[in-house]
């Protein structure tokens, strides 16, 4: 007996959980087809700023209306001194494109130097330790723009930078127990 009351109260504490983290979650934003102009939209909308999460984070840009085979140049932009690339991707035949800021040796770099404003070295195994000397971006409201390398073509949309939660203090500091982060602020 004592038995299933756990098993009934980790069915209802996995219940509460789930339906928490539904809750918190906003619904992914859309392309207009309507509209004719250039648009971008990201996906998901925040960027959370705690370390390991930022690093297994991945973020999806679609956009629409631009010149077929021109390239797209996407970057955040804000605040003093923020203007950080984070993807450049080519248009489809029918104006689109779908740009990934995800897992790629380049899309890391443009977490770790960009946006946590750190550095990347190899540990003794040859594994990369991001090394945080500095500040992050600050937190706030900030924009991301797809621009077109080949006409004056560009798009915008607001994008929030969110400081780290305390679950993401936690694991960034089991990532400095494990040796993959090293926060020298």
């Amino acid at each position: 007996m004592p038995y299933l009351k756990k098993l009934h109260l980790s069915v209802l504490v996995a219940f509460v959980l789930f339906v928490f983290t539904l809750g918190c979650t906003s619904p992914p934003k859309v392309l207009d087809r309507a509209f004719p102009g250039p648009q971008v939209v990201m996906n998901p909308q925040v960027i959370p700023l705690g370390v390991a999460k930022l690093m297994g984070a991945d973020f999806i840009f679609d956009g629409s209306g631009f010149n077929p085979g021109d390239t797209v140049f996407i970057s955040l932009i804000g605040k003093p001194d923020v203007n950080v690339a984070v993807a450049l991707t080519k248009v489809a035949q029918d104006g689109t494109f779908r740009a990934e800021m995800g897992q790629s040796s380049p899309a890391k770099i443009a977490k770790i130097v960009g946006m946590l404003r750190a550095n990347v070295i190899t540990n003794e195994k040859m594994d990369p330790v991001i090394v945080l000397t500095q500040p992050t971006i600050p937190a706030g409201t900030y924009t991301m723009r797809a621009s077109s390398l080949m006409t004056a073509r560009m798009a915008e949309t607001t994008v929030e930078v969110a400081g780290p939660s305390i679950l993401h203090r936690i694991m960034d500091s089991i990532g400095g127990m494990l040796g993959s982060i090293d926060d020298k602020r």
